[in-house]
């Protein structure tokens, strides 16, 4: 299955998309009349996601690399 999946293809198939989504893909991408509009994406790669933005995490990762350096 491509990473990009028509919107219709989602309705009518929505089972076998979060199944693709769990066990082989990290996310899909949504189209609607051939534009992306949204994602599908898999819950441990949107928790991954989260932490890159979280200002701790990324404080975390800072000091580490300065002390890695040091």
């Amino acid at each position: 299955m491509p990473n990009v999946v028509a919107s219709t293809v989602l309705r009518n198939n929505l089972a076998d998309v979060l199944k693709t989504v769990e066990k082989k893909k990290k996310y899909l991408l949504i189209s609607k009349k051939g534009n992306l509009v949204s994602a599908i994406v898999n819950l441990d790669f949107f928790e991954d996601l989260l932490a890159l933005t979280s200002p701790g995490y990324l404080k975390s990762i800072k000091e580490a690399r300065e002390d890695y350096k040091a």
